[in-house]
């Protein structure tokens, strides 16, 4: 199972995930270093240019795996009208992301109702062999219809939990499969044993075909955090997640300073009776 986060760039990260003197502009590499995917979600509010995916792709290992979140302005703005011209500038730009461009995100307005020639016209647009994940929000779009479409194009429907409950149907439309983690019931992180009922529901429904697993909980780190208690669960499944930080790692534990000790207590490992220097 591929276990990554929703974008990189935070700064509530630093000092948690990013050792607090990493400058940014090596953030993408200590994260490409913990992780093996991440999924770009700023191209969502602005596509970048093929130069900058192609850097992205340069300073990253040959392992790593991109998801690309489709702009705003086909999937908002457009509403997947017309979309011939947004999706071949989409696929112009991220071609520099050469082999490592693993999916394309549509993630579609909580407002936009089902309208299966719409997303029939759009899947159509993208080069054949492109792994297209849908993320649907209105549940308009929970027919067979819908299925039978997505199937056909072997676009994964993208499973999604929200306050720690599923918001669609647990359909498997393709050979592989996209899930999207967005909020805990409580606060931003979530319950341990949530996650493992979703590993479970994960390895029942794929076995040992190809997830793609974004963690898009982002304030506070309980993204990183998540992603490493998840690919704990899915060991428990018998299945082998890709590689995740320690949880010291994840939690900014590894880079806080060891405590001092206070005036006239022992050093650790003086002897009892001993003094402590």
């Amino acid at each position: 199972m591929v276990i990554g986060t929703s974008g990189w760039q935070y700064r509530d990260w630093r000092g948690r995930f990013y050792p607090p003197k990493l400058p940014q502009r090596l953030w993408l590499e200590h994260h490409a270093g913990h992780f093996a995917t991440v999924e770009s979600n700023n191209a969502f509010y602005r596509l970048p240019e093929r130069a900058t995916f192609e850097a992205w792709r340069a300073r990253t290992p040959p392992d790593f795996r991109w998801a690309v979140k489709a702009s705003r302005f086909l999937t908002h703005v457009k509403r997947l009208r017309d979309p011939e011209e947004p999706v071949a500038r989409l696929m112009q730009r991220v071609a520099g992301l050469g082999d490592r461009l693993d999916a394309v995100l549509l993630q579609l307005p909580p407002t936009l109702k089902a309208d299966v020639e719409l997303l029939s016209v759009c899947l159509a647009q993208f080069p054949a062999g492109t792994r297209v994940a849908v993320e649907p929000r209105h549940e308009s779009w929970w027919t067979d219809e819908v299925r039978a479409l997505l199937e056909r194009y072997q676009a994964a429907l993208c499973w999604a939990d929200r306050a720690e409950q599923p918001v669609a149907p647990l359909w498997r439309t393709a050979e592989w499969g996209y899930f999207r983690l967005h909020t805990g019931a409580e606060g931003w992180g979530y319950r341990p044993e949530t996650l493992q009922l979703w590993a479970e529901r994960l390895s029942a429904a794929y076995g040992n075909d190809d997830v793609l697993v974004y963690f898009n909980n982002d304030p506070g780190g309980a993204a990183v955090v998540d992603a490493v208690v998840f690919a704990e669960a899915v060991r428990r499944t018998g299945r082998t997640p890709t590689r995740v930080p320690t949880l010291d790692q994840a939690s900014g534990r590894a880079w806080a300073p060891p405590e001092t000790p206070q005036a006239g207590a022992p050093l650790a490992g003086a002897g009892p009776g001993l003094p402590d220097g």
